[in-house]
């Protein structure tokens, strides 16, 4: 039977790829902090779980939906980077490692954009936290010269998709009237169906050429503004309350996030997934929120 390793696999992208994974056939094996899985700090349990694997996706790390204070951003980094340089010494102790290390990434990495999009080849790093974090955890995997295994990092954008992650708030505020702009509306959201996120896995996989860098990302981003309009309208409210930014810091703070998640301007295109010729299955927001919301698809 044909093996994945899923790392952290235990999250919202996590289990929807070892669904669709085992939906293949596939053994898929686990690695988390959960007792039912193997361990982090089984080095021989990892190093045997590896051993004869087609391929290791690693989305280990803690969520950054919560406060910036001192002890959440040390383990936001420190999940990303011990879990990354754990997977990579397993790796160079296989006698059969995976052929392929696929690490999960972060297109935050990117600056705050309004005046252009930022591609693997032409994207302008930013400044503060999350961006040291984006930067430290690809040096934390590529620092690892392997000769039999290619590694790419998937520069994730917000994922979409149905019964969890951001759709959750998102659907909660247009639901109780609060679906207007976020800010000055103006801020890019680039994101992705989850669908496609598994979809991207399985093309890389297909395709020796592709290693490094990768932003997976739908091509049709949007405005915040637009976001809000399209989950209007595809939740049937007419009505939605804008938030200002003054709002919003006050309601981060209560609720215990950070306001940039919905402030900052995320907007990266996915020049190297499409010059390599992959399709999307949801390229723009009307089809992907078609698809989440209509609670007949499962």
């Amino acid at each position: 039977m044909r093996k994945v390793v899923l790392a952290g696999g235990t999250g919202f992208v996590g289990q929807y790829v070892e669904r669709k994974f085992k939906d293949q056939g596939y053994e898929v094996i686990i690695i988390s902090r959960q007792p039912q899985h193997v361990n982090w700090s089984n080095h021989a349990a990892i190093v045997h779980a590896l051993e004869d694997a087609e391929m290791v996706v690693n989305l280990a790390g803690k969520s950054v939906n919560c406060r910036y204070t001192e002890a959440n951003k040390r383990e936001i980094f420190d999940s990303r980077m011990e879990t990354t340089e754990a997977l990579g010494a397993a790796i160079l102790n296989c006698d059969t490692p995976p052929p392929l290390w696929i690490n999960a990434s972060t297109s935050t990495i990117y600056r705050h954009a309004e005046d252009r999009p930022m591609t693997e080849a032409n994207g302008e790093f930013g400044k503060g936290f999350s961006v040291e974090v984006g930067k430290a955890w690809e040096q934390a995997l590529f620092s690892f010269n392997l000769k039999t295994t290619r590694q790419v990092a998937l520069r994730l954008s917000i994922v979409l998709g149905k019964d969890g992650g951001v759709m959750t708030p998102y659907e909660n505020m247009v639901r109780f009237g609060l679906g207007g702009k976020q800010g000055n509306g103006n801020q890019m959201f680039s994101w992705i169906h989850i669908e496609d996120v598994y979809r991207i896995i399985v093309y890389i996989r297909d395709n020796d050429a592709i290693s490094g860098v990768i932003n997976t990302t739908s091509p049709e981003p949007v405005t915040n503004r637009e976001l809000m309009q399209e989950l209007r309208k595809a939740m049937n409210r007419k009505i939605g309350l804008p938030a200002a930014e003054w709002i919003l810091s006050i309601g981060g703070r209560i609720i215990g996030t950070e306001p940039e998640l919905i402030l900052k301007s995320r907007w990266s295109l996915p020049e190297r997934l499409e010059q390599a010729g992959f399709r999307f299955a949801y390229p723009t927001l009307d089809r992907a929120l078609e698809n989440i919301l209509n609670k007949s698809n499962k």
